[in-house]
């Protein structure tokens, strides 16, 4: 078997693959069809301070390639969360990444805090990027507010701090960079692009909330191009997410500079595909005359 260990600064992995917050529920609901043990980690949906019952339905519908969601973290809120959840996750073979969302730097800190007392953490990931609330991506729109949310998170939180951006911005790269400043470990690259839905014979929006998020095959040439940006301008881990769903998909987000990746849309349609890909990434690094698949990471030619 080949090396699939990979370090993000302070955070280390067994492997690559990872699952997206929102598309594994609290990783229970998975449990028949997912060895746990075979991932890297495990994003469980995002938590709030309070509970939250999201947005009005509809809230997903189906678009070429892909689709659109606006679930508006819909979660049992933080004391639950720590209550209920952590300690079945804290108990799987595989690393746990606890994603929190605030609505101020002061919301992102106290959820930390809390978070901080929980023992089997490996790490954190601030959605400081979702575009189906309100506010949802004032942190992942400004450089500066970045660089003072992740600064403040690090502040009372031992945890590695993995950013997750969001695309809807003219230039990523300036918000990694804040991200970085502030004492990121990782970024996730990215969130999904914000979209809308017509029927056009009532004259009426799809979803409740009218504007949603674009996730699935649609966004990976654009969320691939966000990582290689990143890369390219910035020294900081990055986690790739966007439209993963094959091991070809894999390579291309790790050979443009990705360290990890996410699957997310891919396990509503085929809720085995990230253990089975780590199965083929030991090969096709073992196939490409590698020891580690880290000689892969950032290793595109132009």
């Amino acid at each position: 078997m080949s090396d699939l260990h990979v370090q993000l600064n302070r955070l280390k992995l067994r492997n690559p693959i990872l699952v997206a917050s929102g598309t594994f529920g609290y990783a229970k609901e998975m449990s028949a069809f997912v060895d746990f043990s075979k991932l890297g980690g495990i994003v469980p949906k995002t938590v709030t301070g309070e509970p939250r019952i999201g947005n009005a339905p509809p809230r997903t519908v189906e678009t070429t390639s892909g689709m659109l969601n606006s679930i508006g973290l819909d979660n049992d809120g933080i004391d639950t969360f720590i209550e209920k959840h952590v300690p079945y996750l804290t108990g799987l073979d595989t690393a746990l990444i606890a994603n929190i969302a605030g609505r101020t730097v002061e919301d992102f800190a106290t959820l930390a805090g809390k978070l901080a007392n929980c023992s089997g953490i490996a790490a954190l990931e601030l959605n400081i990027s979702c575009p189906n609330v309100s506010g949802g991506v004032d942190f992942g729109t400004n450089a500066d507010s970045a660089r003072d949310v992740v600064r403040a998170v690090r502040d009372v939180c031992p945890f590695p701090i993995i950013a997750k951006l969001t695309p809807n911005v003219t230039d990523i790269t300036k918000i990694a960079a804040g991200a970085a400043e502030g004492g990121a470990d990782a970024v996730s690259c990215v969130n999904t692009f914000q979209g809308m839905a017509i029927d056009w014979r009532k004259r009426k929006p799809i979803l409740g909330n009218v504007l949603g998020g674009l996730s699935g095959p649609a966004i990976k040439p654009l969320a691939l191009r966000a990582v290689y940006q990143v890369a390219n301008a910035i020294d900081i881990p990055i986690i790739g997410v966007g439209g993963i769903a094959t091991i070809d998909d894999v390579m291309e987000f790790l050979i443009a500079g990705a360290s990890a990746v996410q699957i997310g849309t891919a396990n509503f349609y085929d809720p085995g595909v990230s253990a089975r890909l780590v199965d083929e990434l030991d090969q096709i690094v073992e196939s490409e005359g590698c020891s580690s698949v880290t000689e892969i990471i950032g290793s595109l030619r132009r």
